[in-house]
């Protein structure tokens, strides 16, 4: 990796985002590893959670079947967790000159929620509530065929398969099972493929579209690209 690129991410907010299985938790692993090795000091970061507050709310949103829950509760409750995640994790690691690297952000809203049919902008507004400016200084969206996505997780999607799990006992981040939002039909997923590419027209923050297919490696050459381009 570049030294002159991992020290440029010095106090940057980086996002990385995507359809489920792109393949961004490994992405992210190698980039705070590499900073960790140039020295550049970091935090990590997941939404929803990352808080005990936020935690609570990731539960009930990713631990139970959402069928019955209105869209706009929905966005609601994400953007909640992130307005506790900015106040006690990200903004005082910004403040404090530190890099913060986020699996997912205001842009996971803008894909999946609307994908079940709220408009973009909306979201948009309340996020501008509930973080108030705290936007990434650049989102990378890992880019995958969902179907390819699923496959790499081992998951099928509510088309391939009768969910299993009973929504009235909830199981906490069990990795090994799918979540609400895996859960549901392929055609949701294609969309919320769809609302990632879009992302660059109406996002108030850049955006990268990076190809997250091939080897780990050569998609991480291809993250390294888009944060020299984005991180002048």
């Amino acid at each position: 990796m570049s030294r002159d690129v991992l020290h440029s991410l010095r106090g940057k907010f980086i996002v990385f985002d995507g359809v489920d299985g792109a393949g961004k938790g490994a992405q992210i692993r190698l980039l705070t590893d590499a900073l960790a090795a140039y020295g550049v000091d970091h935090i990590t970061a997941r939404d929803p959670g990352g808080t005990v507050i936020g935690d609570r709310i990731r539960h009930v949103l990713l631990d139970y079947d959402l069928s019955q829950m209105d869209p706009r509760c929905e966005a609601l409750l994400f953007m909640a967790s992130r307005a506790q995640l900015v106040r006690e994790v990200i903004g005082p690691a910004l403040r404090e000159g530190r890099t913060c690297v986020c699996d997912r952000y205001v842009s996971a809203t803008c894909a999946y929620q609307g994908a079940i049919g709220l408009d973009p902008h909306t979201i948009i507004e309340l996020a501008r509530f509930a973080i108030g400016r705290t936007w990434p200084d650049v989102t990378l969206i890992i880019d995958l065929p969902p179907a390819t996505g699923l496959e790499r997780t081992g998951r099928r999607s509510q088309s391939a398969r009768k969910r299993t799990r009973d929504a009235g006992q909830p199981q906490l981040f069990h990795d090994a099972c799918p979540d609400a939002m895996e859960a549901r039909p392929i055609d949701f997923h294609e969309q919320v493929r769809e609302n990632f590419r879009r992302l660059p027209g109406y996002y108030p923050a850049p955006v990268a579209i990076v190809d997250g297919s091939g080897t780990v490696e050569a998609v991480q050459s291809r993250v390294m690209e888009a944060l020299a381009r984005a991180i002048q």
